[in-house]
């Protein structure tokens, strides 16, 4: 229909030029000279005429978001240009903003204020003890412990020197924190004091150093570990030499997503995908450098410890961090630290809704809120409880490509495109096989992109050495290979899988609908149902179990 619109309009409008051309006579009238103007307006006229109105009705509802995002999306790509340009990474960001605020606050964690300059100096001593230690650019280090300063400190001393920080999950035990550790091919373990335990059950299987830290002046509990607190107060605070060596296209962290056939999968996370990430969220969410971030998330996941975290080391915010998050003391804590921005994850929004009401609901600062997982029937009660101004819901994934933001406060969607210029974020939703969750494919081998209101899995383009689209994949090449789809548009051309079903509005608004593969979200972690499984069946008596699952514990 649209092609023959299209011809409709390019017809009349070239005999409406010829004929003035030629100053054509009908019934007495002479057809004058026509400008370019003229010509546009008759193609206006018949486009309208011919049924195009629903295409100017898209532009007049869309055109002012495509706009805004447009020039957003532009100050992300210049301060990932301008960082691959000088070739600045994540700890070289920091050091910039170290020597513009050195007395700011950083971080408050438990009535503690870090400034950027305390930071810095321990970071230093944590760089500078790994050198001395034996660590050169490229090896794994496993960094397991509780939320805290000194746990971003810990694993920005490592990238300061090219070491890789694996952020292993604090709730792992047994099997998952042995294959965690593992899979990363770390050369030495970072445990924190609080986690000791864990770590003596299975030490027998790790034959790697073990550094503790917490432990001030007595002797850690793990076997041949080492008191981390002794050596740092040994170390130089001064900035390592080796920073220089680092790269914008280094490993900086691994960070783990739930593998849908198992066990945990070690995401490589680069100083530019790191920067990406924090920048998108920065700009996209108008975050401003006085803003105090109420960040109550696990440091160990991409929301807590790269999205939030970011804003500090990157952007010059201030981040109030937790141990545990407590929706008791969520808006009560923000209210206190006059922050003026929180983040969430999951259930998190569920949860304090859930929780009795109380004058602080509506004291606090807080004008916008930002993460991934609110769900849709919660959305209004949410903003109109907590007088929040805007949600600023994103959909994307720790490893993934296929990212995308609700950055004007849409109630439900995870996100948009442009439906003007379709191809300008080159992310897309694409026909899959209900049964097998493949992609369905048309006669010349190609997948099949969705219309408005079909459900389809989300993916996103893939554009090598390009920090926005290119695929680092995981630890595993194996599992890195399960997440690309080939020949997508063209042959040749690849695509990362999200594994997760979305549905596009008629404006371009993407609402989350389903999870492909053996996955559920539980407290804002996606859980594999196999290694559930797993657990379950651990014990002899037990092998005949196998875990069962809704379909509403999807998403």
């Amino acid at each position: 229909m649209g092609l023959i619109r299209m011809a409709v309009v390019v017809g009349v409008v070239a005999l409406v030029w010829g004929a003035s051309l030629q100053e054509l006579s009908l019934g007495g009238w002479t057809v004058p000279p026509l400008t370019l103007c003229h010509l546009l307006g008759v193609a206006a006229l018949v486009y309208i005429a011919c049924g195009g109105h629903y295409t100017l009705w898209l532009v007049y509802m869309t055109l002012p978001r495509d706009l805004r995002a447009g020039i957003r999306y532009l100050k992300v790509l210049m301060k990932l240009k301008t960082a691959s340009y000088f070739n600045m990474s994540i700890p070289k960001l920091f050091m910039e903003n170290v020597r513009k605020n050195p007395n700011k606050v950083a971080l408050i964690f438990e009535d503690q204020e870090w400034t950027f300059t305390q930071i810095d100096e321990y970071s230093n001593r944590v760089a500078n003890l790994m050198v001395s230690e034996g660590y050169k650019h490229g090896d794994t280090v496993a960094l397991f412990m509780m939320n805290q300063p000194e746990y971003i400190c810990t694993w920005l001393g490592c990238a300061k020197v090219g070491v890789v920080a694996a952020l292993i999950n604090f709730n792992l035990q047994q099997t998952p924190l042995v294959h965690s550790i593992q899979v990363a091919d770390s050369k030495a373990i970072i445990c924190g004091v609080e986690l000791q335990n864990a770590l003596k059950d299975v030490r027998d299987q790790l034959s790697v150093p073990v550094y503790v830290s917490g432990c001030r002046n007595t002797a850690p509990e793990v076997s041949d570990a080492k008191n981390l607190d002794h050596l740092l107060s040994a170390s130089s605070p001064t900035p390592p030499l080796e920073i220089d060596s680092v790269s914008t296209n280094d490993k900086l962290v691994y960070i783990y997503t739930s593998g849908t056939t198992g066990l945990p999968k070690a995401a490589i996370i680069k100083h530019s995908r790191y920067l990406f990430f924090c920048a998108a969220a920065y700009h996209m969410a108008t975050l401003r450098e006085e803003d105090i971030i109420y960040n109550p998330l696990p440091l160990y996941h991409t929301a807590g410890g790269m999205v939030g975290m970011g804003q500090v080391l990157v952007f010059n915010c201030t981040a109030v961090i937790r141990r545990k998050f407590s929706a008791s003391q969520f808006w009560i804590e923000a209210k206190k630290h006059n922050c003026t921005v929180g983040q969430y994850v999951g259930e998190l929004c569920r949860y304090l809704l859930n929780t009795p009401p109380k004058p602080e609901d509506t004291q606090h600062k807080v004008r916008v809120m930002f993460g991934n997982g609110v769900r849709p029937q919660i959305w209004k009660q949410f903003t109109s409880r907590f007088k929040m101004p805007v949600i600023a819901e994103f959909y994307g994934s720790t490893e993934g490509i296929a990212n995308i933001m609700n950055m004007d406060g849409k109630p439900g969607a995870c996100g948009f495109v442009s439906v003007i210029v379709r191809h300008a974020l080159p992310v897309y939703l694409v026909k899959v096989d209900q049964e097998t969750g493949e992609p369905l494919r048309n006669k010349n081998g190609l997948c099949i992109m969705c219309k408005p209101g079909e459900p389809g899995e989300f993916v996103g383009m893939i554009r090598k050495n390009d920090p926005m689209r290119d695929f680092h994949g995981y630890a595993d090449k194996k599992a890195t290979q399960k997440k690309v789809i080939q020949d997508v548009w063209k042959k040749g051309d690849a695509a990362f899988k999200s594994g997760d079903i979305l549905v596009m509005d008629e404006l371009g608004y993407m609402y989350f609908k389903d999870r492909t593969g053996d996955t559920f979200r539980w407290r804002g972690e996606n859980v594999s149902s196999t290694e559930v499984e797993g657990v379950v069946s651990k014990d002899g008596w037990q092998q005949g179990c196998c875990s069962v699952w809704s379909r509403s514990a999807r998403g």
